[in-house]
């Protein structure tokens, strides 16, 4: 599964097209999908992005929920309806659908962050003041933070 590290800042064209990070997209070689699936976070002010395989598992993890639940079909509307298939053109950009952008507020730049098997795309602005909150949180709450040993 690809991983993704680091935070770039990229300018946006007129066309909503943006450079996806050079590291970003050879994380996502292995994948038949070459592109990434985007939708709006439901956690963050921000664009969720993965690729293919973690899209299914989330899919996978959706299907185990009761097939006639509200939260079943809340997640599948939510997640998988709201997913868009953004593939690279031959510069290794994807075109941000614009309904995404103005929801988000990207203009002329937006931030790529990594995640691990996730990666997000903010507006530089809105980034920082989240970037902010997380680090004073992430110091407050260090201690809760333990590496798993290797192998489990």
């Amino acid at each position: 599964m690809a991983l993704f590290l680091s935070t770039y800042v990229n300018k946006v064209d007129k066309k909503g097209r943006v450079s996806v990070p050079a590291n970003f997209r050879s994380a996502l070689q292995k994948e038949d999908f070459q592109g990434v699936i985007a939708y709006a976070s439901f956690v963050n002010e921000c664009i969720e992005s993965c690729g293919m395989e973690r899209m299914a598992r989330l899919s996978e993890s959706i299907d185990s929920l009761d097939p006639y639940s509200e939260e079943r079909d809340a997640f599948a509307a939510t997640i998988l309806g709201g997913s868009f298939q953004l593939p690279f053109d031959g510069e290794g950009r994807i075109i941000l659908p614009e309904s995404l952008m103005k929801d988000i507020g990207i203009g002329e730049q937006a931030v790529f962050v990594g995640k691990g098997a996730t990666f997000e795309i903010w507006a530089p602005e809105k980034f920082d003041i989240y970037a902010s909150k997380a680090k004073d949180l992430a110091k407050q709450e260090r201690a809760k933070l333990r590496l798993t040993p290797s192998g489990s």
